[in-house]
């Protein structure tokens, strides 16, 4: 028998209106036990429910609860999963974690293959420890989009890729979640010589199959840091390599938006970078899909920026004339006075070039505010890894130190939220912000990635 410890009764909800308290386990919901988050919220939906409860001497009762329909009970558990997560039982060529030195801290070993998390929090997962029970829950539930690591649809090459003899077997479930309606997305992380070329172009047109049940599909090159001592030999890819993933991808794209109004496929922003081509226009990514999976964060970025430049210009800078920049100028004028500051934003190498050209476009606006970019180059896992999630606080902090020397550092910094672990200031490498505030003695915002946020805090708005 299930049973799932409450740890707290949200006050006023319609679990705490009937009575339940912390302590109590909870076993079914009319009648059906629960089994994890999947069953609780699914089964909770009702507006009439009966709750079967055990209290912590093991006698049993019933709860009657009646609420409005898709009203959250109210319970909260200890673990939000109400089971334990499952780990993934593949070692992939391209796994990050297995890329990473020893010394850090635990839970950045983990390596999770759940498929609740993938509705929970967006995380890919590989299909291999799923259940063909949960395959049958997820289906029942309408549970949707799931999001899938396909890497190949070759069956034999998958099994080398992921070292696990059943990674082929696992997409037969696919065929089912197609066959069933439901949502998916799914991602190709690519490997120079492994399957890439003609694989890719298989493994596209075998996807293309599921489209449009497969909304989305990113295809991101393989992360390689500096501690790949005794693993696969993978190589990085070239501008060359680049520019024939993302022809092949916009080829894809233009036969799918013809046939299906969507453009199916798309290639990471770092492809781009590394072709030395222009970002895809907005329209290209159908509504961000595969943000997560860096899929047009650069271009979302600067359309933000830009669309909140105007949002102040017709707010506030309409008397100003026809010229978005005599109307940002007006509009300015009648918000809190921009003073003059300098300002440094910490950034990947990746992103620098994006963000100096706001830096740019800011500065003929308001010349008092002198903002500029500072890229870290990643010393700690190696100059190959150029995204800001990857930072660490000892690379921010050399390098800053290095820029304050030189008096290139600017009065504040500016740091994105990616950098550090949601809902805290720790970096990857256990740092705190606090730590570069003090060693510093600066100022230092940590800011939402989005344009929006980003414009606010070069202006020193709050």
């Amino acid at each position: 028998m299930c049973a799932h410890v409450i740890s707290d009764v949200i006050k006023d909800s319609p679990a705490g209106k009937a009575g339940l308290k912390p302590g109590e386990r909870l076993i079914s919901i009319n009648g059906e036990v629960i089994e994890d988050i999947f069953d609780y919220q699914y089964l909770g939906i009702g507006e009439q429910l009966t709750l079967s409860l055990e209290s912590e001497d093991g006698s049993q009762r019933t709860a009657e609860i009646i609420k409005d329909e898709d009203e959250d009970l109210g319970l909260v558990f200890d673990n939000g999963l109400m089971d334990d997560y499952r780990h993934c039982t593949n070692k992939c060529i391209f796994c990050f974690i297995d890329q990473m030195p020893p010394g850090m801290r635990e839970n950045l070993y983990f390596k999770d293959d759940d498929s609740r998390l993938s509705f929970l929090q967006g995380n890919y997962i590989t299909l291999t420890n799923m259940s063909e029970h949960n395959v049958d829950r997820i289906i029942k539930y309408r549970l949707s989009p799931i999001n899938i690591s396909f890497q190949t649809m070759n069956p034999k090459l998958r099994c080398m890729m992921l070292n696990n003899r059943f990674a082929g077997e696992a997409l037969a479930k696919v065929d089912r979640f197609y066959e069933a309606g439901i949502l998916m997305n799914g991602q190709i992380v690519l490997c120079k010589g492994v399957n890439d070329g003609d694989e890719l172009e298989y493994s596209l047109k075998e996807l293309y199959k599921y489209v449009p049940v497969l909304e989305s599909l990113s295809v991101v090159p393989v992360g390689l840091s500096k501690f790949r001592e005794g693993l696969y030999p993978l190589e990085p890819f070239n501008k060359e390599d680049a520019c024939r993933v993302i022809d092949k991808i916009e080829s894809w794209q233009r036969k799918a938006y013809e046939e299906h109004g969507i453009h199916f496929v798309h290639a990471s922003d770092e492809w781009y970078i590394m072709a030395g081509r222009e970002l895809p226009e907005e329209e290209r990514y159908d509504g961000y899909l595969q943000l997560e999976n860096g899929v047009g964060m650069l271009r979302s970025i600067m359309v933000e920026f830009e669309d909140s430049l105007r949002e102040y210009a017709d707010l506030y800078g309409k008397s100003a004339g026809h010229s978005l920049s005599d109307r940002i100028r007006n509009a300015f004028k009648r918000l809190p006075k921009i003073k003059e500051e300098r300002i440094t934003m910490i950034t990947g190498r990746l992103a620098a070039p994006y963000l100096e050209r706001m830096c740019t476009q800011l500065h003929a606006l308001f010349p008092q505010r002198d903002v500029r970019v500072l890229a870290i180059r990643n010393d700690f896992f190696g100059e190959m890894i150029t995204v800001s999630g990857l930072l660490t606080g000892q690379d921010i902090l050399a390098q800053c130190m290095e820029a304050e020397d030189k008096e290139e550092l600017g009065d504040k910094l500016i740091l994105p939220q990616n950098v550090v672990q949601a809902d805290s200031e720790l970096l990857l490498d256990d740092y705190v912000v606090d730590d570069l505030r003090r060693k510093l003695g600066k100022e230092i915002s940590v800011v939402p990635n989005d344009g929006y946020s980003l414009l606010k805090a070069m202006l020193g708005i709050e």
